[in-house]
Protein backbone atom coordinates (compact mmCIF):
# COMPACT_ATOMS: atom_id res chain seq x y z
CA UNK A 1 0.00 0.00 0.00
CA UNK A 2 1.40 3.43 -0.92
CA UNK A 3 1.67 6.09 1.66
CA UNK A 4 3.28 9.13 1.70
CA UNK A 5 6.96 8.89 2.19
CA UNK A 6 8.10 9.86 5.63
CA UNK A 7 12.03 9.58 5.14
CA UNK A 8 13.80 11.31 7.93
CA UNK A 9 13.02 14.02 10.95
CA UNK A 10 14.21 17.13 8.16
CA UNK A 11 10.82 15.95 6.12
CA UNK A 12 8.75 15.40 9.49
CA UNK A 13 6.93 18.77 9.17
CA UNK A 14 6.56 18.08 4.96
CA UNK A 15 5.00 14.59 6.29
CA UNK A 16 2.66 16.19 8.75
CA UNK A 17 1.24 18.60 6.03
CA UNK A 18 0.81 15.95 3.15
CA UNK A 19 -1.13 13.38 5.41
CA UNK A 20 -3.38 16.88 6.06
CA UNK A 21 -4.98 16.27 2.25
CA UNK A 22 -6.71 12.93 3.36
CA UNK A 23 -10.37 13.94 4.01
CA UNK A 24 -11.72 12.57 7.04
CA UNK A 25 -14.61 10.58 6.65
CA UNK A 26 -18.14 10.54 7.79
CA UNK A 27 -19.49 7.62 9.41
CA UNK A 28 -21.33 6.36 6.45
CA UNK A 29 -18.04 6.64 3.98
CA UNK A 30 -16.23 4.46 6.79
CA UNK A 31 -18.48 2.13 6.90
CA UNK A 32 -19.10 1.44 3.35
CA UNK A 33 -15.37 1.53 1.81
CA UNK A 34 -14.90 -0.98 4.95
CA UNK A 35 -17.63 -2.87 3.66
CA UNK A 36 -15.98 -2.93 0.23
CA UNK A 37 -12.83 -4.12 1.54
CA UNK A 38 -14.23 -7.28 3.74
CA UNK A 39 -16.45 -8.27 1.13
CA UNK A 40 -15.10 -7.68 -1.95
CA UNK A 41 -11.06 -7.10 -1.35
CA UNK A 42 -11.30 -3.82 -2.30
CA UNK A 43 -7.54 -2.26 -2.41
CA UNK A 44 -8.49 1.23 -3.11
CA UNK A 45 -11.29 1.14 -0.44
CA UNK A 46 -8.77 -0.20 2.33
CA UNK A 47 -6.05 2.78 1.46
CA UNK A 48 -8.87 5.55 1.72
CA UNK A 49 -9.36 4.28 5.49
CA UNK A 50 -5.52 3.92 6.34
CA UNK A 51 -4.94 7.32 4.24
CA UNK A 52 -7.98 8.68 6.28
CA UNK A 53 -6.59 7.79 9.86
CA UNK A 54 -2.77 9.14 9.13
CA UNK A 55 -3.24 11.79 11.26
CA UNK A 56 -4.55 9.92 14.37
CA UNK A 57 -1.32 7.47 14.16
CA UNK A 58 0.74 10.96 14.12
CA UNK A 59 -0.68 12.39 17.18
CA UNK A 60 -0.56 8.83 19.02
CA UNK A 61 3.40 8.21 18.01
CA UNK A 62 3.85 11.59 19.13
CA UNK A 63 3.11 10.45 22.45
CA UNK A 64 6.16 8.76 22.41
CA UNK A 65 9.12 11.12 21.86
CA UNK A 66 10.74 10.65 25.33
CA UNK A 67 11.50 7.19 24.82
CA UNK A 68 14.19 8.82 22.61
CA UNK A 69 13.85 7.26 19.22
CA UNK A 70 12.89 9.07 16.03
CA UNK A 71 9.48 10.26 15.81
CA UNK A 72 9.74 9.08 11.72
CA UNK A 73 10.14 5.41 12.68
CA UNK A 74 7.55 5.49 15.95
CA UNK A 75 4.96 6.96 13.00
CA UNK A 76 5.88 3.94 10.94
CA UNK A 77 5.13 1.50 13.34
CA UNK A 78 1.99 3.35 13.98
CA UNK A 79 1.46 3.11 9.97
CA UNK A 80 2.10 -0.51 10.26
CA UNK A 81 -0.53 -0.63 13.52
CA UNK A 82 -3.48 0.97 10.97
CA UNK A 83 -2.94 -1.05 8.09
CA UNK A 84 -3.36 -4.08 10.38
CA UNK A 85 -6.26 -2.36 12.03
CA UNK A 86 -8.04 -1.77 8.55
CA UNK A 87 -7.55 -6.14 7.24
CA UNK A 88 -9.30 -6.86 10.92
CA UNK A 89 -11.87 -4.32 11.31
CA UNK A 90 -15.30 -5.85 11.04
CA UNK A 91 -17.72 -2.61 9.95
CA UNK A 92 -21.08 -4.58 11.30
CA UNK A 93 -19.87 -4.54 14.72
CA UNK A 94 -20.79 -0.79 15.56
CA UNK A 95 -17.50 0.64 16.28
CA UNK A 96 -16.06 3.49 14.40
CA UNK A 97 -12.31 2.60 12.67
CA UNK A 98 -10.58 5.09 15.04
CA UNK A 99 -11.89 3.33 18.23
CA UNK A 100 -10.81 0.26 16.86
CA UNK A 101 -7.13 1.01 15.29
CA UNK A 102 -6.31 2.58 18.69
CA UNK A 103 -5.95 -0.47 19.95
CA UNK A 104 -3.29 -1.73 16.84
CA UNK A 105 -1.78 0.94 16.55
CA UNK A 106 -0.44 1.46 20.10
CA UNK A 107 0.37 -2.11 20.55
CA UNK A 108 2.65 -1.60 17.18
CA UNK A 109 4.41 1.52 18.96
CA UNK A 110 4.85 0.44 22.39
CA UNK A 111 5.93 -3.77 20.77
CA UNK A 112 8.66 -1.50 18.66
CA UNK A 113 9.73 0.61 21.63
CA UNK A 114 10.08 -2.20 23.87
CA UNK A 115 12.50 -4.14 21.02
CA UNK A 116 14.11 -1.19 20.78
CA UNK A 117 14.72 -0.32 24.45
CA UNK A 118 18.75 -0.69 25.28
CA UNK A 119 19.22 0.67 28.67
CA UNK A 120 17.46 -2.54 30.40
CA UNK A 121 16.26 -6.28 29.04
CA UNK A 122 12.32 -5.16 30.11
CA UNK A 123 10.76 -8.44 28.60
CA UNK A 124 7.70 -9.49 26.29
CA UNK A 125 5.52 -10.72 29.13
CA UNK A 126 2.12 -8.79 29.53
CA UNK A 127 2.31 -7.73 32.83
CA UNK A 128 6.40 -7.00 31.82
CA UNK A 129 4.56 -4.49 29.55
CA UNK A 130 1.88 -3.24 31.56
CA UNK A 131 4.55 -2.63 34.56
CA UNK A 132 6.87 -0.90 32.11
CA UNK A 133 4.73 1.73 30.96
CA UNK A 134 2.77 2.82 34.41
CA UNK A 135 4.90 2.01 36.91
CA UNK A 136 6.57 5.16 37.24
CA UNK A 137 3.46 7.19 37.25
CA UNK A 138 2.06 4.92 40.14
CA UNK A 139 5.33 5.44 41.94
CA UNK A 140 4.83 9.37 42.04
CA UNK A 141 0.80 9.05 43.09
CA UNK A 142 2.23 7.00 45.93
CA UNK A 143 4.91 9.74 46.57
CA UNK A 144 7.44 7.11 46.94
CA UNK A 145 9.75 8.01 43.50
CA UNK A 146 12.35 9.95 46.05
CA UNK A 147 12.25 7.51 48.56
CA UNK A 148 14.20 4.61 47.18
CA UNK A 149 13.36 1.47 46.99
CA UNK A 150 9.61 0.94 46.84
CA UNK A 151 8.19 -0.06 50.45
CA UNK A 152 6.06 -3.60 51.02
CA UNK A 153 3.09 -1.81 51.45
CA UNK A 154 3.74 0.42 48.44
CA UNK A 155 4.61 -2.94 45.95
CA UNK A 156 1.35 -4.53 47.22
CA UNK A 157 -0.70 -1.66 46.73
CA UNK A 158 1.06 -1.38 42.61
CA UNK A 159 0.38 -5.30 42.35
CA UNK A 160 -3.35 -4.74 43.65
CA UNK A 161 -3.71 -1.82 41.02
CA UNK A 162 -2.05 -3.48 37.86
CA UNK A 163 -3.43 -6.75 38.61
CA UNK A 164 0.10 -8.69 38.80
CA UNK A 165 2.09 -10.34 41.35
CA UNK A 166 4.24 -8.29 43.77
CA UNK A 167 7.22 -10.37 42.73
CA UNK A 168 6.46 -9.22 39.18
CA UNK A 169 6.57 -5.20 40.92
CA UNK A 170 9.28 -5.44 42.52
CA UNK A 171 11.40 -7.01 39.75
CA UNK A 172 10.32 -3.94 37.47
CA UNK A 173 11.48 -1.88 40.22
CA UNK A 174 15.11 -3.00 40.31
CA UNK A 175 15.58 -3.30 36.73
CA UNK A 176 14.30 0.30 36.09
CA UNK A 177 15.38 1.94 38.98
CA UNK A 178 18.05 0.00 40.69
CA UNK A 179 20.93 1.71 41.63
CA UNK A 180 23.01 1.10 38.57
CA UNK A 181 20.53 2.88 36.58
CA UNK A 182 19.98 6.35 37.96
CA UNK A 183 16.59 8.12 37.43
CA UNK A 184 18.58 11.24 35.92
CA UNK A 185 21.00 9.16 33.39
CA UNK A 186 20.43 11.15 30.03
CA UNK A 187 19.49 8.90 27.31
CA UNK A 188 19.26 9.25 23.15
CA UNK A 189 20.64 12.00 21.67
CA UNK A 190 18.66 14.70 23.40
CA UNK A 191 20.24 16.03 26.68
CA UNK A 192 17.55 17.10 27.88
CA UNK A 193 15.97 13.66 28.12
CA UNK A 194 16.43 11.71 31.87
CA UNK A 195 15.48 8.19 32.42
CA UNK A 196 12.82 9.41 34.30
CA UNK A 197 11.05 11.24 31.95
CA UNK A 198 10.05 8.47 29.77
CA UNK A 199 8.26 5.95 31.56
CA UNK A 200 4.79 6.71 29.65
CA UNK A 201 1.02 5.78 31.32
CA UNK A 202 -0.74 4.81 28.05
CA UNK A 203 -3.61 3.99 29.60
CA UNK A 204 -7.00 5.60 28.08
CA UNK A 205 -8.64 8.50 29.85
CA UNK A 206 -11.56 7.99 32.19
CA UNK A 207 -13.05 10.52 29.58
CA UNK A 208 -12.29 8.58 26.42
CA UNK A 209 -13.08 5.16 28.01
CA UNK A 210 -16.69 6.24 29.06
CA UNK A 211 -17.16 8.07 25.91
CA UNK A 212 -16.21 4.87 24.17
CA UNK A 213 -18.61 3.04 26.39
CA UNK A 214 -21.31 5.61 25.84
CA UNK A 215 -21.01 5.27 22.01
CA UNK A 216 -21.07 1.72 21.83
CA UNK A 217 -24.22 2.02 24.27
CA UNK A 218 -26.14 4.59 22.08
CA UNK A 219 -25.33 1.86 19.03
CA UNK A 220 -25.95 -1.26 20.55
CA UNK A 221 -29.73 0.52 22.12
CA UNK A 222 -30.21 1.78 18.53
CA UNK A 223 -29.51 -1.70 16.71
CA UNK A 224 -31.97 -3.05 19.24
CA UNK A 225 -34.92 -1.08 18.46
CA UNK A 226 -34.52 -1.08 14.94
CA UNK A 227 -34.21 -4.82 15.13
CA UNK A 228 -37.69 -4.89 16.16
CA UNK A 229 -39.12 -4.46 12.47
CA UNK A 230 -37.43 -7.42 11.13
CA UNK A 231 -39.56 -10.82 11.18
CA UNK A 232 -38.30 -13.70 13.33
CA UNK A 233 -36.42 -15.08 10.42
CA UNK A 234 -34.97 -12.10 9.09
CA UNK A 235 -33.70 -11.52 12.83
CA UNK A 236 -32.67 -14.72 12.84
CA UNK A 237 -30.54 -14.57 9.61
CA UNK A 238 -29.08 -10.98 10.78
CA UNK A 239 -27.64 -12.77 14.28
CA UNK A 240 -26.24 -15.22 12.55
CA UNK A 241 -24.68 -13.25 9.56
CA UNK A 242 -23.66 -9.93 11.10
CA UNK A 243 -23.46 -10.20 14.91
CA UNK A 244 -22.69 -13.45 15.92
CA UNK A 245 -18.89 -14.26 16.99
CA UNK A 246 -18.03 -16.42 13.66
CA UNK A 247 -20.95 -15.72 11.27
CA UNK A 248 -22.33 -18.68 9.49
CA UNK A 249 -22.32 -18.72 5.66
CA UNK A 250 -24.59 -18.54 3.36
CA UNK A 251 -24.36 -22.79 2.97
CA UNK A 252 -25.07 -23.15 6.75
CA UNK A 253 -27.97 -21.13 6.92
CA UNK A 254 -29.29 -22.36 3.58
CA UNK A 255 -29.23 -26.26 5.14
CA UNK A 256 -30.89 -24.68 8.13
CA UNK A 257 -33.74 -23.03 6.89
CA UNK A 258 -34.19 -25.19 3.87
CA UNK A 259 -33.73 -22.69 1.27
CA UNK A 260 -31.59 -21.83 -1.64
CA UNK A 261 -28.26 -20.00 -1.10
CA UNK A 262 -29.57 -17.14 -3.22
CA UNK A 263 -32.85 -17.16 -0.91
CA UNK A 264 -30.86 -16.17 2.42
CA UNK A 265 -28.92 -13.83 0.63
CA UNK A 266 -31.68 -11.87 -0.63
CA UNK A 267 -33.39 -11.75 3.37
CA UNK A 268 -30.57 -10.48 4.59
CA UNK A 269 -30.15 -7.78 1.98
CA UNK A 270 -34.18 -7.11 2.52
CA UNK A 271 -33.29 -7.13 6.33
CA UNK A 272 -30.43 -4.80 6.10
CA UNK A 273 -31.88 -2.66 4.49
CA UNK A 274 -35.01 -2.54 6.60
CA UNK A 275 -32.53 -1.93 9.50
CA UNK A 276 -30.97 0.80 7.68
CA UNK A 277 -34.43 2.39 6.85
CA UNK A 278 -35.94 1.87 10.77
CA UNK A 279 -32.22 3.28 12.30
CA UNK A 280 -32.94 6.93 10.22
CA UNK A 281 -36.77 6.81 11.11
CA UNK A 282 -35.41 6.30 14.94
CA UNK A 283 -32.04 9.07 14.71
Amino acid sequence: MNLPILSSEGGLALYLQEIKRFPILTAEEEYMLAKRFKEHGDNKAAHKLVTSHLRLVAKIAMGYRGYGLPVTDLISEGNVGIMQAVKKFDPEKGFRLATYAMWWIRAQIQEYVLHSWSLVKIGTTAAQKKLFFNLKKLKNQLESIDEGNLSPENIREIAKRLNVKEAEVESMENRLFSSDQSLNVQIGNEEKTEWQDIIKDDRKTQDTIIENINEFNYRKNLLEKAMNVLNPREKQIIKLRKLAEKPKKLEELSKHFQISRERVRQIEEKAMEKLQNEILKIT
